[in-house]
């Protein structure tokens, strides 16, 4: 392919989930309002997934979101958007029936569906089926190419501006595997879905997040004569601290103050915070679970088990399920246990970024503690050899705080990218225009 074929965007969006979702609205918005056709962005999303879909094998029918509705894709940026998740309760006819609800807390399959409902609006913009493989400086340092996988060959689109969204992946303990019988709760659905096991026996879950709580609650209710086994470190599981104070962590302003501050405070800060998202459960759903077993207690009908103050010290796989030795710590009893399938809500991690950065993730900088530099506005630092823009969503904990990877910051977040992006474009020199016809005028839709 020559030069002269390589299609050239203002901005490559990689992974099509919630970040750069509301990063291609921010887009279209700021196209909306733009008056001259060069301000304006052109951007095109590649996602790997055949369509969008967000952490779909943890959509529980009666799971409700952790963070108000009002922090959707846009209002903390533009709350008179049509892409708000009121506009699209609206849309379905449901605004007053969500108003007589009398939550800030939507249930999860419904925040699902305005996602998709809100991705469907941007179909334009963003190529399913495209599994980025690398991201190539080109010769000058103003452009990179991104290189793309797809299910008829490959694909090279040319970019000034790169935003890497890449979410999360599962975390395992080293040395456990997934398997037919061995889960990370990210696939519970999809995993029981295919579980062959009618009427389960035994099921361990392990984890102390709301992940864990969830998947302990969701098994209990589905296989109504299996004993749920819930095994962790803690003593019992840690509310989430929600109160009024504690979540001004995840303001826009708070940001700012976290990534102006020195290197001890930001630990410090981050240290002290952990209980409003990582490894803590909301507090109705702890008083569930303990409501069942003190009934089953009652009843003399145990079969939720809480396991605290443990952990699986021993697991082989075996034909018909799982073989685990779970450890009590402070007592050092150990406890064999057969089970159909053990599942671990561990945790996630942030997907390195230097897996898909190949060439141009060796012109970034890094910190003394081999940390990504990154400016306030998300963008990394790099080298003097690559002046095309590099975005990352996510991963950024060290640099802007606990928000980095949470659906609290993407509204503001998108903005604050678009902005930085726009004041290259009004800079910028001219390049040939992408081929057919150009995302950017998309915006006019709406102006």
């Amino acid at each position: 392919m020559s030069a002269a074929d390589i299609e050239v965007y203002d901005l490559v969006g990689i992974g099509f989930g919630p970040s750069n979702l509301a990063l291609a609205i921010a887009v279209e918005e700021h196209n909306a309002r733009c008056t001259r056709a060069e301000d304006r962005i052109s951007a095109i999303f590649l996602e790997k997934q055949d369509d969008f879909g967000w952490h779909r094998g943890m959509l529980f029918d009666n799971a409700t979101m952790q963070v108000s509705f009002l922090k959707d894709l846009v209002t903390m940026r533009n709350p008179a958007s049509d892409f708000s998740f009121v506009s699209y309760l609206h849309a379905h006819g449901r605004l007053a029936d969500f108003i007589n609800y009398k939550t800030v807390y939507p249930l999860r399959v419904e925040f699902h569906d305005y996602f998709r409902w809100a991705a469907g609006r941007m179909s334009e913009v963003v190529r399913y089926g495209h599994t980025v493989t690398d991201v190539v400086p080109v010769p000058g340092g103003d452009l990179v190419d991104v290189i793309a996988a797809t299910p008829s060959g490959g694909r090279t689109v040319r970019a000034r501006n790169v935003s890497l969204a890449l979410g999360l992946e599962p975390s395992l303990p080293p040395g456990v595997k997934p398997s037919e019988r061995i889960w990370h709760n990210l696939d519970i659905l999809h995993r029981v879905a295919a579980f062959e096991v009618a009427e389960p026996r035994r099921l361990i879950v392990v984890g102390a997040g709301q992940s864990a709580a969830e998947s302990v609650s969701f098994l209990h209710s589905r296989y109504p004569t299996a004993e749920v086994c819930s095994v962790f470190f803690r003593y019992g599981y840690s509310p989430a601290d929600d109160s009024n104070y504690a979540n001004r962590i995840f303001d826009p302003e708070a940001v700012d103050v976290y990534y102006d501050a020195p290197a001890d405070v930001k630990r410090m800060l981050f240290d002290y915070h952990r209980n409003t998202n990582y490894s803590v459960v909301d507090g109705d759903l702890i008083e569930e679970l303990y409501r069942r077993q003190y009934a089953e207690k009652v009843l003399g009908r145990p079969r939720l088990r809480m396991l605290n103050a443990s952990r699986v010290a021993e697991l082989t796989e075996t034909p018909d399920g799982v073989w685990a030795v779970v450890e009590h710590l402070p007592s050092g009893e150990r406890e064999p246990m057969d089970a159909d399938a053990i599942v671990f809500a561990t945790g996630y991690r942030p997907v390195d970024p230097a897996r898909l950065l190949g060439a141009a993730g060796e012109l970034c900088l890094h910190d003394d503690e081999s940390l990504l530099r990154i400016g306030r506005d998300y963008r990394l630092e790099t080298g003097d050899q690559l002046r095309a823009g590099l975005y990352l969503q996510g991963g950024t904990e060290h640099a802007h705080g606990i928000t980095a990877t949470l659906l609290s910051a993407v509204a503001v977040r998108s903005g604050e990218i678009v902005a930085s992006i726009a004041a290259a474009v009004a800079d910028r020199a001219p390049v040939p225009p992408a081929a057919g016809r150009p995302l950017a005028t998309i915006g006019e839709r709406y102006s």
